[in-house]
């Protein structure tokens, strides 16, 4: 039955918050890499504002907030969630009303748009159009991801455009640089959209969408997944080879054995079926977690070794 009265705890889980590092830590790692950056760059950035990269922290975290409730209102209504899937259940078990949370996410939207906007005020107007594309993706995330292209959106929102936007905020110019390690993060990012739609193919079929696990089919689909949580070891490998960025960025190796046991959990779909990566999506945003993390403090590190 639907309560019109809930408690605060209620609302945070509403936004699924277990899923947030996939938007804080592409931000945290770029913040690091920017403070690893100020010894080895041949031009002294400019002066750097931390202040002002903890609030593009915190406001990415609220645009994923409101985009994971919009999202949810979208996915009930296509009938992407029902009683009998495996996604998201506040909407489906009737602990809130589609009413409820698109007003919560209206009203998380405007926060975001606010600090956003004090961000633009305080840095420069090119990150407008950083942030313009940010909430344009994030408010027609649904309908693209029901035409297959969610995967691109996940990379853009959560990875590629943050990770850029931060050095802008931070330091008043955009440094391009920092989208070599976009691709690893972004890439166990896109891995936690990508096992959901892998296990949701039959019931995403039967809500009439499309999604890139859909056209790739199941066993494709596990091979991916399996490339999107193993490639960034190799990638940051490539890039400590080469030089573009510190040998103790390597300290992500400690978070290795969670991506081959998500791998192998994935791989065992082929013969147990997709309950047995029921959980999966969870697990691959702690190893989002724990891999970032461990980025980050490999980056800083990189100042004292």
């Amino acid at each position: 039955m639907v309560t019109s009265k809930h408690s605060f705890t209620d609302w945070v889980l509403a936004t699924r918050p277990w899923s947030f590092p996939a938007s804080a830590m592409p931000v945290g790692v770029t913040l690091c890499w920017i403070l690893c950056q100020q010894d080895t760059l041949d031009t002294p950035l400019p002066a750097t504002n931390w202040l002002l990269g903890l609030w593009a922290l915190l406001n990415i975290i609220v645009v994923h907030a409101a985009g994971n409730v919009w999202s949810d209102i979208f996915d009930y209504r296509k009938g992407v969630d029902a009683p009998d899937t495996y996604g998201v259940r506040i909407l489906t078990d009737g602990v809130f009303t589609p009413r409820q949370l698109l007003r919560l996410s209206m009203c998380l939207q405007v926060v975001a748009v606010v600090a956003g906007i004090g961000l633009v005020l305080l840095t420069g107007l090119p990150l407008l159009y950083v942030g313009i594309c940010g909430i344009a993706l994030s408010l027609s995330y649904p309908p693209l991801k029901y035409s297959a292209l969610g995967d691109v959106v996940i990379m853009l929102c959560y990875a590629l455009l943050p990770m850029l936007g931060t050095t802008f905020i931070v330091t008043g110019t955009f440094m391009p640089q920092v989208l070599w390690l976009a691709v690893p993060v972004g890439s166990i990012t896109v891995a936690i959209l990508h096992v959901n739609n892998t296990r949701d193919i039959e019931t995403d079929l039967r809500a009439g969408i499309r999604t890139f696990a859909m056209l790739t089919g199941r066993r494709a689909a596990i091979g991916i997944y399996v490339f999107e949580v193993i490639m960034p070891y190799v990638w940051l490998l490539c890039l400590c080879t080469v030089g573009l960025v510190p040998w103790t960025a390597l300290l992500t190796l400690v978070s290795s054995p969670l991506a081959i046991g998500n791998a192998r959990t994935m791989l065992t779909c082929k013969t147990k079926g997709i309950a047995a990566i029921a959980r999966l999506d969870e697990r691959t945003a702690q190893l989002q977690l724990a891999f970032s993390l461990l980025l980050m403090v490999g980056l800083a590190l990189s100042l004292w070794i």
